[in-house]
């Protein structure tokens, strides 16, 4: 895979690039966006890199959520799977995570969860990789079933997407907030994953209500992008703005 490193730091003596404050991202968005969902990396590749985050897996098939160095597959049933570590991913950010700040969050919903943690960190330049821990009221989540070629555009995946609801169930929330300047290459603002405590239940978060938890951040001030060594990107145009597309994606 080639690499393109961005780093986005104030102040960084050189050669000093800490891997604790670096997201290391595969392909973007919007070539996920366009149906780029031949995997890239395995995923024993892409623990090297950290041990949290989130993406999805080789032709679409399901949402990914690594939580401490482990990775877990969230189907299209709605069920959490253990992938093996030879399968591949054609997009996902992780990150080496190290508790920066935490507090507490009460009957809280995600708007609500959003603004308290804007609130604490304003600077929306800034990457966030962001822990939440505890109970949860109401969850709803998504996951998209494997697709096959010719790939539809994501937006028309999502169409009929399976969608799951949660009540008084305990787990974790695992994903980043990013800053505008990414438009294109991730998901700017929040981006969330679940994992239910017992590892049965999850996917992509729609919306959701905590009673009580403990939310945990780590402020990231680099990017690692990793695109295909290949031709795998050669024929999708990537100077659209779709934006107006992934608003459906994630919402």
């Amino acid at each position: 895979m080639k690499k393109i490193l961005v780093v986005f730091v104030l102040l960084l003596a050189a050669g000093c690039t800490p891997q604790t404050d670096r997201i290391t991202q595969t392909s973007t968005i919007d070539a996920l966006l366009a149906g780029a969902y031949d995997g890239q990396i395995e995923c024993r590749q892409l623990l090297n890199y950290g041990d949290f985050g989130i993406g999805t897996f080789d032709r679409l098939d399901g949402e990914m959520a690594v939580l401490d160095g482990k990775i877990y597959q969230i189907k299209s049933d709605g069920k959490v799977y253990i992938p093996a570590l030879s399968a591949k991913t054609p997009f996902a950010s992780v990150c080496e995570f190290k508790t920066d700040s935490q507090f507490d969050l009460k009957s809280v919903n995600f708007k609500t969860a959003e603004s308290i943690i804007d609130g604490k960190f304003p600077n929306q330049n800034q990457f966030l990789a962001v822990k939440i821990t505890g109970t949860f009221k109401y969850m709803k989540t998504r996951s998209v079933p494997a697709q096959n070629k010719p790939y539809p555009p994501l937006v028309e995946v999502a169409k009929t997407q399976p969608v799951f609801e949660m009540n008084d169930v305990a787990g974790t929330i695992v994903g980043f907030r990013s800053p505008p300047f990414v438009k294109g290459i991730n998901v700017s603002g929040y981006h969330f994953h679940f994992l239910s405590k017992d590892f049965t239940q999850g996917g992509h978060i729609l919306d959701f209500e905590i009673a009580d938890g403990k939310c945990q951040i780590d402020k990231c001030n680099e990017l690692l992008l990793i695109l295909p060594e290949d031709d795998a990107l050669q024929n999708i145009d990537l100077s659209k703005d779709k934006s107006q597309e992934l608003q459906k994606v994630e919402k």
